[in-house]
């Protein structure tokens, strides 16, 4: 699946040349806890709660409460933003981001295309897309599955479900350990009682079994 498919496109955004206060207003405001920071229309940096967060007085600080109020609202956003952020194309795989959201450990992804901010991409996002793929949801029966990483595995599992007229709606591999991965069929059946026992015959071992209905 491609991130355009699952990207908020025309994203709120702020200016470096805004104040923190402004900032704030707009995210709660929007119920976002990310905003991209756009100048001449491209994408120069990131504000987030945390770098908010930090940005804010330590608990050692000397000045006074209006004091620190009168400098926060001073603030500019450019001077609190993670700047140069990693951003992605919106024909990059969901892949591609969950791993750079998680080697980055950053939350949301500015959306690029042509330089020009036409969206963000969230970790949230990803999670329901993720849990769509895998037809979590999906009313039917799941099948856990250890088998054997051989040639071949795959076909052996799709020709017993289609033996029994049950259609594959969703398919994931886990690798295992050793020589050994753990397949999940999702099929769109409740009565699944001689799938397993076709399974078993065939050497394969049923380790859970979920039903959504």
């Amino acid at each position: 699946m491609f991130v355009k498919l699952r990207m908020t496109a025309h994203p709120f955004t702020v200016s470096p040349e805004n104040t923190l206060p402004e900032a704030i207003a707009i995210m709660a405001e929007r119920g976002v806890r990310h905003l991209p920071v756009v100048s001449g229309g491209r994408v120069v940096g990131v504000l987030s709660h945390s770098d908010i967060a930090e940005a804010g007085p330590s608990r050692a600080t000397t000045f006074s409460a209006g004091e620190i109020n009168y400098l926060l609202d001073k603030l500019k956003v450019s001077k609190v933003m993670t700047a140069d952020p990693v951003t992605i194309s919106p024909d990059a795989l969901l892949e591609e981001a969950a791993v750079l959201m998680r080697d980055n450990k950053v939350e949301m992804l500015p959306v690029v295309a042509e330089g020009r901010l036409v969206g963000v991409i969230t970790e949230s996002a990803i999670l329901d897309a993720f849990i769509e793929i895998l037809g979590f949801r999906d009313s039917g029966t799941r099948l856990t599955v250890d088998a054997a990483d051989a040639p071949g595995t795959l076909s052996r599992v799709t020709a017993v479900t289609a033996k029994h007229d049950a259609n594959i709606q969703h398919l994931a591999v886990y690798r295992g350990e050793g020589d050994h991965s753990i397949i999940v069929v999702g099929v769109n059946s409740f009565n699944t009682s001689e799938i397993e026992s076709d399974l078993a015959a065939e050497g394969f071992r049923v380790l859970y079994k979920l039903q959504n209905r």
